[in-house]
């Protein structure tokens, strides 16, 4: 954040980057600047040189065009590789590459390949699932897909804010009462596109969130007071997959429980395997992002046959929102 910070040096790098690639790696921690020219000129051929953590230089996220300068003067060609930073207009992601030939590099090229098959230009039907707890955190995500595939699951707090829109009995399950609008706009607005959402017919409930707590399904639309959903339930899972069963491409974001506290993530689990199975049988192309994503499918046995898993938490979501992805857009220039 502009300031040194050894909690974030990236000196225990050195070791592991010479041990990995069998040369000398030399580490410089100065200023960016003719120093740092002067430095990369030193390097000698076979050589690697680690620029010591980006973040320690105000001119980084400033996205300051001399700082952006001085870093390009240290090499001949930029290649970026990060796509979880590509949401950024940091100096190191975008600045930098209005100064130097610039390419993207293989796994950058993998997720935008990846996440092009699965909404720029995917094979049809299309589904997408939706999780999580809030819809305000992911209004522009919503607004976008429902314009963009065919079928869009909500399941979390989100599916009960929508279910309480529509008049539902949500009990005391969390629900963003103050985004009725909101969620009732994204089904108008689903519905003029063709977009048929899901919503679960039945929840599993309970009257106090704990491990192994006992639970009981309960439809989505009459949940009592005193309880409260925290997973779809097997029925409406399968509802779910037999609707989806003819689609091509399905994208992921978000689980659909409290899948930290089994057996809340059986709703989330059943979903995946079949997702997954149905992956590798070929019958899905399958897309999946988002720490909590990940972890989720990481639980069900499922990410490895997902067909691609997004390393990006926030870029993938502003992908999935439409955004253009400023250290994206910077390669593409003329």
């Amino acid at each position: 954040e502009g300031e040194q910070n050894p909690e974030m040096s990236l000196a225990f790098m050195l070791n592991i980057l010479e041990e990995r690639w069998n040369t000398h790696v030399r580490f410089y921690t100065g200023d960016i600047g003719e120093n740092a020219e002067d430095f990369s000129h030193s390097v000698e051929p076979g050589e690697v040189a680690l620029i010591e953590n980006i973040r320690f230089h105000k001119g980084e996220k400033k996205n300051d065009p001399d700082f952006a300068k001085a870093l390009a003067s240290m090499g001949d060609i930029f290649v970026n590789d990060a796509f979880s930073a590509a949401h950024r207009a940091h100096a190191s992601t975008e600045g930098i590459a209005h100064h130097l030939p610039s390419a993207a590099g293989l796994l950058m090229e993998e997720e935008l390949s990846a996440l092009n098959s699965a909404l720029g230009t995917p094979k049809k039907p299309v589904a997408a699932i939706a999780g999580g707890s809030k819809i305000s955190t992911k209004l522009g995500v919503l607004n976008n897909l429902v314009e963009k595939v065919d079928y869009l699951i909500l399941g979390g707090g989100m599916a009960n804010t929508f279910l309480f829109a529509q008049g539902a009995d949500v009990g005391g399950s969390l629900c963003e009462k103050d985004m009725v609008d909101e969620a009732l706009t994204i089904i108008e607005k689903a519905k003029q596109s063709g977009c048929e959402i899901l919503l679960p017919e039945e929840m599993v409930t309970v009257t106090e969130l704990s491990l192994n707590a006992p639970n009981e399904n309960t439809p989505s639309t009459a949940i009592p007071s005193d309880r409260m959903a925290v997973d779809i339930s097997a029925k409406s899972c399968e509802q779910i997959l037999e609707k989806i069963k003819d689609c091509k491409t399905i994208v992921w974001n978000g689980p659909l429980g409290v899948f930290e506290i089994r057996p809340f993530d059986n709703g989330t689990n059943m979903l995946a395997q079949t997702v997954a199975e149905r992956t590798q049988k070929g019958e899905y192309i399958s897309i999946a992002g988002g720490g909590d994503t990940v972890s989720a499918l990481d639980n069900a046995g499922a990410l490895n046959d997902f067909s691609y898993i997004s390393t990006a938490g926030g870029a993938f979501l502003e992908w999935m929102e439409g955004k253009t992805l400023p250290g994206v857009a910077a390669l593409m220039k003329d």
